[in-house]
């Protein structure tokens, strides 16, 4: 494998292309069975028919977990938006057509979303009577069986030169409550202090869904309890104030 043409970089992860595969390279906090999951939950997507990349491997390199892909040539709608801001609720409409469709789908061998959530509240690290309020709220929401990305932005998204849209990166992928995966992406905007982008998205969603959007916010302390697993101490704060608020407005 050719590791000398980055195209993306995070802080635990690293992404090259060597000419028409990607390699998505993890470093040595991911175990074996968090890159496995991924690949397996790419592997689903792909072999539903929904419009993912097609995975070609799952190997060690360098010592380190990777999977290796398909290269999707083209850009993402995040940079279509930063590119064109004149085009935004274009890009935004499409966008949301995109993850509706995503939602007609049922893929039953993916993990439940409520079950997963279930599993992220136990360890988010909030007290006990906050947990229980949480876990008793999930367990009254609808338990669907929509095929769910769980961060679904403008960044995973990639448009082809042929205007085709690919979504990538499906660590998170679960079938569960279309509100849930809206209300994560939701939060995804907040949290990247996009709040009217935020505001666009939501009700653009609850039009399109026909959805209310007192329905959407029932998942918003769900989703940012599930959030606080990841640790990171500049949005702690954020999804704290979020995970304890029993009502939204």
């Amino acid at each position: 494998m050719n590791l000398e043409h980055v195209i993306a970089k995070r802080p635990t992860k690293t992404i090259y292309r060597d000419g028409n595969l990607a390699i998505k390279l993890f470093d040595e906090s991911y175990t074996a069975s968090d890159v496995l999951n991924e690949a397996l939950n790419l592997a689903i997507v792909h072999e539903s028919g929904f419009p993912a990349p097609a995975i070609v491997n799952a190997e060690k390199i360098n010592g380190q977990w990777a999977i290796i892909t398909e290269f999707i040539e083209g850009v993402t709608l995040f940079e279509r938006m930063e590119k064109n801001p004149e085009k935004e609720d274009e890009y935004f409409n499409r966008f949301l057509d995109i993850q509706l469709d995503m939602h007609s789908n049922k893929v039953p061998r993916l993990r439940h979303h409520t079950d997963k959530m279930h599993a992220k509240i136990s360890s988010c690290g909030l007290p006990a009577t906050s947990r229980y309020e949480l876990h008793t709220r999930l367990n009254g929401l609808p338990r669907h069986s929509k095929l769910c990305h769980g961060d679904f932005t403008p960044g995973n998204v990639i448009i082809t030169p042929e205007n085709k849209a690919y979504v990538i990166d499906w660590s998170h992928a679960t079938q569960g409550n279309a509100s849930a995966d809206a209300a994560r992406t939701y939060l995804r905007f907040t949290l990247s202090g996009r709040e009217k982008q935020a505001e666009k998205y939501l009700d653009i969603f609850c039009e399109k869904s026909d959805t209310a959007r007192q329905y959407v916010q029932k998942w918003f302390a769900i989703v940012a309890a599930s959030q606080l697993v990841k640790g990171n101490p500049e949005e702690r704060e954020l999804l704290t104030r979020w995970a304890n608020i029993v009502e939204y407005e």
